[in-house]
């Protein structure tokens, strides 16, 4: 069995968007700028720099906004050791040549699911392959840290050794802000369960050093993707920041004032509606935040006023506060990418199914605010399986689309395979069907009352049959019963949960088997401009 790939159209884990939007469907090619080809990448640089430069519908040019983010990235990054690899692309965001690749994610305690690596090395990928294809433009990878994002429910665990490991806290405002208070206690169980070695004290160290040495959950994140990947130049971007939101004030205003990204996503959501939609468009897609609140900014009779508060404001002293203190405005999940966008000389967003999916959902809103709109590349994806497992799958007769499969699909296909006699009734069916095709034919010749009769015993007899099929089938799976329990256990091995593992697994899992070179080996396999469900053989 060949350890390569499989498409992402083929491995029935995507949504019917995001494969249409990977077969390049017509209808959908209005909605985004450039389709992820390193070709189509010569013209997104040209009209990046010509739109960064350009101002857009702010009063900030392109050199005094690369000042601004060096100026930022440089104070975020003082407190910790930086590569020579990091800093350099800090310095090189000031020349104009100069073009981010950036990818974000929520601040998942230590990584969360697998993912958040193949985001990473997806992103740091591209920037290498770029700087091949253009040699006379610089680019450097960013992650984008959610830190605003309040929602930490989905971000206080993950799995390790098939157990949820849960960080127990209260918390209301910006996740980035967050206190690490209290995770002393949830070491002390983790580590446990590592055990003792040489790769398990790395994690340990890690763990440690990033969460119990810092005071929030921005400050440790930062610190921990820096150390798995500062080596390779990526830059991690906190962009809850004052000096920053500066320059976003202009289009914060519109918003507050003409609500205009809820009108032009409602619009391109018509377009969309044969599909499921990814987010729906607030009036106001703003927040306000302290340190411990985050609230939806509503608009209610002329006033401004924050959700299950008691703090309103009239249009001038919202208007007010934004020009003194715009930190204290937040873009929820429809105005961070124009955020985003406004900030970095970005050419290319990289994420999973879902946000590509809602990114497909503002091009519109871009353009009336004058940004570039980027190239939405979807993220790398992996199955990691094992040389045991590889062999074990070998012997079992198994393709890798077989293992992709739904189980109960999995199963009847192949105890059809494993028989002889493979059941399968289907020929019966038809036979049935154009036995009664003729006796509803006669039925209409000779009185069309018995046409009820004739189809419900058409029905009773196909759902015989159906029956029959069934329990033969059972009779099947028994006789195959140690086979079959030996695929269901190495499928439920690569798909826990009967999910993506990556969605699953944490990093420490296969860290602590293979170390070092289990990121080695990601970076090895990994091809961000192919979509493929890359198999990686460890």
């Amino acid at each position: 069995m060949p350890t390569d790939c499989i498409s992402y159209q083929n491995s029935g884990y995507f949504s019917t968007l995001m494969n249409d939007y990977l077969h390049q469907k017509s209808n959908l090619q209005s909605l985004y700028n450039r389709y992820p080809s390193i070709e189509n990448f010569e013209e997104q640089i040209q009209e990046k720099q010509k739109n960064f430069n350009g101002n857009g519908n702010d009063n900030f040019n392109g050199n005094s906004k690369r000042e601004i983010l060096v100026s930022v990235l440089e104070k975020q990054y003082a407190q910790i050791n930086i590569s020579t690899e990091t800093l350099n692309n800090i310095k090189l965001l000031n020349h104009s040549n100069t073009f981010t690749v950036t990818t974000g994610h929520q601040l998942n305690l230590f990584t969360g699911p697998l993912y958040f690596l193949y985001k990473i090395i997806s992103t740091i990928k591209l920037t290498t392959e770029l700087k091949s294809k253009y040699p006379s433009n610089n680019f450097v990878p960013i992650y984008w840290m959610a830190t605003e994002d309040h929602d930490f429910e989905e971000i206080n665990y993950f799995n390790f050794k098939g157990r949820k490991f849960r960080w127990n806290k209260e918390s209301s405002g910006p996740v980035g802000r967050l206190s690490t208070e209290g995770l002393s206690d949830f070491f002390e169980v983790y580590s446990q369960e590592l055990g003792s070695g040489i790769n398990a004290k790395t994690i340990k160290t890690l763990f440690q050093e990033s969460y119990l040495k810092h005071s929030n959950l921005a400050e440790a994140t930062r610190f921990l993707a820096n150390e798995l990947f500062g080596k390779y130049g990526l830059i991690i971007l906190d962009a809850d920041n004052q000096e920053l939101k500066k320059t976003f004030i202009p289009y914060i205003k519109e918003e507050l004032l003409n609500q205009t990204s809820y009108k032009k996503v409602l619009e391109t959501a018509e377009r969309l509606k044969n599909y499921t939609l990814q987010v729906n468009p607030r009036e106001i897609n703003l927040f306000y935040i302290e340190d411990n609140l985050r609230e939806r900014i509503l608009l209610e009779k002329g006033k401004y006023k924050i959700n299950n508060t008691k703090i309103e404001f009239t249009e001038s002293e919202i208007l007010e506060l934004l020009a003194t203190h715009p930190e204290k405005f937040s873009p929820n999940v429809i105005m961070r990418p124009l955020y985003q966008e406004v900030i970095l000389p970005n050419l290319c967003y990289i994420g999973g199914g879902g946000e590509i999916a809602y990114w497909l959902e503002l091009k519109s809103m871009f353009a009336v605010a004058k940004v570039t709109f980027p190239i939405l590349l979807l993220r790398n994806s992996a199955l990691l399986a094992t040389g045991k497992q590889i062999k074990k799958a070998n012997k079992l007769g198994l393709s890798w689309a077989d293992l992709f499969s739904k189980q109960d699909e999995l199963i009847n296909n192949k105890v059809k395979s494993l028989d002889d006699f493979p059941i399968d009734l289907s020929i019966q069916k038809d036979f049935l069907k154009t036995q009664f095709h003729y006796l509803h034919s006669l039925a209409k010749k000779t009185d069309i009352s018995f046409a009820g009769a004739v189809k419900a015993q058409e029905a009773k007899q196909i759902k015989g049959l159906d029956t029959l099929e069934k329990r033969l089938l059972k009779a099947q799976k028994r006789k195959f019963e140690n086979e079959l329990e030996r695929i269901t256990e190495l499928q439920n091995e690569l798909f826990p949960n009967k999910s993506l593992q990556e969605r699953q697994a944490n990093f420490s899992d296969f860290y602590l088997e293979y170390g070092e070179s289990f990121i080695d080996k990601l970076f090895l396999e990994l091809q961000p401009l192919k979509s493929n469900f890359n198999i990686i053989s460890l």
